[in-house]
């Protein structure tokens, strides 16, 4: 069976977007991909792996060409907060890290807490905190 799933992104720029992803928190796993066509992080207490490629690299991986991520979105990456505070905080990393907020911090239902990001590559991310105490039922 499945021992782990990794998640694998096209990057255009490895060392800038290794960059904007330390400074967010993700923790660099040097195991794997420290070097300019490849970059790795482990993300999480299950310690997901993201790998970031550089574009071409990617594509022949992938086995096609990567599609346009500012003009439309395939997949979206929750991140979950333990507050509402540390969604914010993430949110203010993220700016200064030169990534872009789509969606501002804020709540929704009344128990949901989170913002949207974009990368420096076109990805999208949410930050979420979810109040379990509030959750409706059903």
């Amino acid at each position: 069976m499945t021992k782990s799933i990794w998640i694998n992104l096209p990057v255009n720029d490895v060392n800038r977007s290794r960059d904007f992803f330390t400074q967010i928190g993700f923790t660099p796993n040097t195991q794997y991909g420290s070097n300019d066509d490849s970059a790795s992080f482990l993300v999480g207490e299950s310690k997901l792996v993201i790998m970031l490629f550089k574009k071409e690299m990617y594509e022949s991986f992938a086995g096609g060409t990567v599609s346009n991520p500012i003009s439309g979105t395939e997949v979206l990456f929750s991140i979950d907060a333990e507050s509402p505070e540390e969604v914010d905080d993430l949110a203010k990393k993220v700016i200064l890290a030169g990534g872009t907020i789509y969606g501002e911090p804020g709540y929704k239902d009344g128990w949901m807490y989170g913002c949207g990001f974009i990368d420096l590559d076109g990805q999208r991310w949410s930050i979420l905190y979810m109040d379990m105490s509030k959750m409706p039922l059903g």
